[in-house]
């Protein structure tokens, strides 16, 4: 049986990434990066969970299995994320959206509209998608 995806919804906070889950309130966890915040937040779900079990209250039905995690990024966020591997300029030429732009989603200046988050999302699916169809 394939884990119940929870959905974790991810934001940056100028020098930090932060999340929470809907479907856990006061479940929440920060990191600098966004690795951090993927152990941190692990070991914030665990502890929670354990405090409710503690105080015997009801555990959400998505985590009485086995469960997973689904990131679900701020524009902002994901554009900071991963600034190590995709420059602007990269992700410029896979979206067609201008770079200048691009660095106003990440400083958090602007915020894209919907259709703009979903070119950013399908250039980096397709990129994605060319990159499991290679071998060496």
């Amino acid at each position: 049986m394939k884990p119940q995806q929870v959905i974790v919804e991810l934001y940056h906070t100028g020098n930090n990434f932060s999340a929470h889950i809907l479907d856990l309130p006061g479940c929440i966890a920060t990191g600098s990066t966004f690795l951090e915040l993927k152990k941190n937040l692990n070991e914030a779900i665990e502890l929670h969970l354990e405090g409710m079990r503690e105080d015997k209250e009801p555990i959400p039905i998505l985590f009485e299995n086995e469960w997973g995690l689904e990131y679900k990024f701020s524009a902002e966020a994901l554009l900071n994320a991963y600034s190590s591997i995709f420059t602007k300029a990269a992700l410029s030429r896979i979206t067609g959206i201008n770079e200048r732009q691009l660095w106003h989603y990440a400083a958090g200046i602007r915020k894209p509209r919907p259709k703009q988050v979903k070119r950013i999302e399908k250039g980096i699916h397709e990129l994605g998608q060319e990159l499991i169809a290679l071998s060496m």
